[in-house]
């Protein structure tokens, strides 16, 4: 009997073990560093395996004063972008749990004004089948966007929206949403935002560096953002009052890894209100999205606010959190994921060649303008910065386009193409399987 329970104890040990395993520092530290080196990306990248973090390193700078560079350490603050929207979802839960909302509670029920808002209900905004128009998708977004605003600012815009589908008919991804789900939080509970996040989520679970944004404080370690033209260029930034519950809050990389653990671990909502989160409906959660990576399914959520990237995943039956939370730089932030998990599994991964090329300032004349499309109202901006190209979509960050052949270019952050065809005035944008075909405005 005894020699059995040791063997019983040294399987469980063994089998716990294997869930384990370490990772190739040197590797995954050489792709960081050379992303760095070709300045095509800076950030910080943590990976949790039972609630252990075996990585965690932060390269480039967290910001550029001139000839003045500081570069960020584990503590350095992102902004994170949508992933606020776990947290938001996260305390929308609690509150449910609390018997102070209910899914079908409808939106009329504090912001009767906007439209459809009888029939939208908390569950329809939670999985984005509300219908409401994604109001940093509308041209007057970026003027306003630096500027503090109100609640009541903020719904007076969304008022003046017409919806784009009625509630149900179908999903589409709005960041309104969530805007007014952390309105609801403040009116519910009679407080801010920042301290119900603070008191439900920040406390409760002990996250050191995660907080309700503000303009950003290089004296408290925050990160600046940055895109890459020729030199780093400071972006500027989104007033925090304008994405609220949708994406106002900055934290780190470990924070985030602790916080999907904790989420998953039912420490802060039940469990069967964390399979709502994760169930899908027309492929979305509520406020989460399922990942997959070598046939091991994982769930989490991206964020993109100004030119701050991030991406926050967990596989639960590996144990496994991955965070990454990028402040500048054109390489595609899922690619640093998947190359971190492909290390991580020990699966084949070919690193990266970054082959410089540029063009005289003139050259690039030709390309510049306002284009738009027939297949959508959204129009791209085409400007330079000494020898490099820049595009800006409508209610978009800049991308800088880098030339890789005769009129062809490529937005690597984005994996798209722009195939240019000057003496026609137009170009194709292609983006995976799909194509777009822009015509400059005359």
């Amino acid at each position: 009997m005894i020699r059995r329970i040791f063997l019983y104890c040294l399987l469980i040990v063994l089998g716990s073990s294997c869930t384990k395993q370490n990772i190739n520092k040197p590797r995954l530290d050489s792709l960081l560093t050379s992303l760095q080196g070709h300045n095509k990306a800076m950030g910080s990248l943590a990976i949790s395996v039972d609630g252990q973090v075996i990585y965690s390193r932060a390269f480039g700078y967290r910001s550029i004063n001139g000839n003045e560079k500081i570069a960020p350490d584990s503590h350095t603050k992102y902004r994170i972008g949508s992933i606020s929207k776990m947290f938001t979802a996260t305390m929308i839960f609690q509150l449910i749990e609390e018997g102070k909302l209910k899914l079908n509670d409808r939106l009329a029920n504090w912001f009767p004004e906007l439209p459809n808002a009888q029939k939208i209900t908390i569950g329809n905004m939670l999985n984005h089948r509300s219908g409401l128009s994604n109001f940093t998708n509308d041209p007057a977004y970026w003027p306003y966007s630096t500027q503090p605003c109100t609640e009541a600012e903020m719904t007076a815009i969304f008022a003046k929206q017409r919806p784009d589908f009625e509630p149900d008919e179908k999903a589409e991804y709005s960041n309104t949403n969530f805007v007014l789900l952390g309105y609801i939080i403040e009116r519910i509970t009679k407080k801010a935002y920042s301290e119900e996040l603070k008191e439900r989520i920040v406390s409760k679970i002990g996250l050191n560096d995660t907080y309700y944004g503000d303009k950003t404080n290089v004296k408290n370690n925050e990160a600046h953002s940055y895109v890459f033209a020729v030199k780093w260029m400071q972006m500027e930034e989104t007033d925090m009052s304008i994405p609220g519950g949708a994406g106002a809050i900055i934290s780190t990389p470990t924070d985030l890894t602790k916080f999907i653990e904790a989420l998953f671990a039912g420490k802060l909502i039940s469990m069967d209100h964390l399979n709502l989160m994760k169930t899908l409906n027309d492929n979305y959660g509520m406020a989460m999205f399922e990942t997959d990576f070598d046939g091991k399914k994982g769930y989490g959520h991206d964020g993109g606010i100004d030119l701050f990237r991030s991406t926050l995943t967990y596989f639960p039956d590996q144990k496994l959190a991955i965070a990454y939370c990028s402040n500048g730089g054109a390489y595609n932030f899922d690619k640093v994921k998947e190359a971190a998990l492909s290390i991580y599994f020990n699966k084949p991964f070919t690193f990266p060649e970054f082959k410089t090329s540029s063009l005289k300032p003139e050259v690039l004349d030709k390309y510049l303008g306002v284009y738009s499309t027939k297949q959508t109202s959204f129009k791209i901006t085409i400007t330079k910065y000494n020898s490099t190209l820049i595009a800006q979509g409508t209610g978009q960050p800049q991308f800088v386009l880098e030339p890789v052949a005769q009129d062809r270019f490529i937005v690597s952050e984005l994996g798209a193409i722009s195939d240019f065809e000057p003496l026609k005035n137009r170009f194709v944008l292609e983006q995976g399987d799909s194509e777009m075909y822009f015509t400059k405005d005359k």
